[in-house]
């Protein structure tokens, strides 16, 4: 349609609607609030449904039962929403429900701050609740990306039955860019597993239940189907400069923006300096990394929080030494010239 200048919580809330998005269920917290406010006008004025519930556990109730009568479902949060959470994401896997859930990452543990962190890697990639169960999870860099993986995870979420998380974090969400706001809406089709109230469905069950302990093995294993389907189809990641890069940046988010302005003050210096960013990180793109290493690269593995994207780095690197990390907590956010003075230090050894 057009060039528009806006937030990319805003974004994430126009990507819903051209995703075919139906039922927007929300509680505001910051720095999310920005998306329930849009969901409340835009959707409302498009015939589609917005609700505010009394919580976040209502939210994600409410999610399970619109989605079991065949609903694209969405709600948005941030980390202590999310944390409340848990127990439905649970049930969602359990049910194999699609949904998508954005969460816009600020600084924790506890109520922390509402500035940018990436500490609920570990809450979103590994799965909160409780069981053996995974999220899709895609990490977008940018207003336009917000608006284009939230478009596309609806379709994600029918194709494989799950949960696909939009993992995000305050920049992000708060900054304005022109975001271009194109293409078709992508319907969803009717889904002959849903409950829809009538004779046609009457047979369908929805349940995370089983009593019988082989039933229930039955039941994980053919998760871990869908989850195996996904890791060899979904993972996705940019590659720039890294060719003939000595030090490779990995990093996602807001993180990867500012070390690209660092590959290039590095390449100026005449440090052949590259970065991984990654678009999704389930599934995690463990082979790019390893082949990265394999080629005699030392990864340097940014991010806002402890090294919780850092593990996964090592552990796709052997755990050998080609991998440093440059860990920022609390709400701040490293300078290029942090990363570039770092990153001189490692590729001098």
């Amino acid at each position: 349609m057009a060039y528009r200048l806006m937030k990319g919580n805003v974004a994430a809330v126009h990507g819903a609607l051209l995703g075919g998005c139906t039922h927007f269920f929300g509680y505001p917290i910051t720095p999310a609030s920005e998306i329930a406010e849009a969901a409340a006008n835009v959707f409302t004025a498009s015939g589609r449904t917005f609700l505010q519930a009394e919580s976040e556990v209502s939210v994600i109730n409410m999610l399970y039962g619109a989605a079991s009568a065949g609903a694209r479902v969405m709600t948005a949060s941030s980390g202590p929403g999310i944390a409340l959470m848990g127990e439905g994401l649970s049930y969602l896997a359990g049910a194999r429900l699609p949904a998508v859930v954005i969460d816009m990452q600020r600084a924790g543990p506890g109520l922390g701050n509402i500035w940018p962190e990436q500490s609920d890697y570990n809450m979103v990639v590994k799965g909160g609740g409780h069981g053996n169960y995974a999220n899709i999870t895609l990490v977008p860099a940018s207003v336009q990306e917000m608006f284009d993986f939230t478009k596309h995870a609806f379709t994600l979420a029918d194709r494989y039955r799950m949960t696909v998380f939009i993992l995000s974090d305050a920049y992000i969400g708060q900054m304005m860019e022109p975001v271009n706001i194109s293409g078709p809406v992508l319907h969803g089709a009717c889904k002959d597993w849903a409950v829809r109230g009538d004779a046609a469905t009457r047979k369908n069950l929805i349940t995370s239940i089983h009593m019988s302990p082989s039933l229930q093995r039955k039941h994980n294993e053919e998760l871990q189907s869908v989850y195996r389907q996904v890791a060899s189809e979904l993972v996705d990641f940019e590659s720039f400069g890294t060719e003939d890069a000595q030090v490779v940046f990995v990093a996602y988010g807001i993180v990867s923006r500012i070390c690209r302005s660092a590959v290039h003050q590095l390449r100026e210096m005449g440090i052949k300096a590259g970065m991984l960013r990654l678009k999704t990180v389930y599934p995690f793109p463990d082979e790019e990394i390893a082949r990265l290493v394999d080629a005699g690269k030392h990864l340097i593995a940014v991010e806002l929080s402890n090294g919780q994207m850092a593990n996964d780095v090592s552990l796709a690197a052997g755990n050998r030494s080609s991998v440093s990390r440059h860990l920022t907590m609390g709400g701040e956010t490293p300078s290029v010239e942090q990363l570039v003075s770092f990153a001189v230090q490692r590729s001098a050894r």
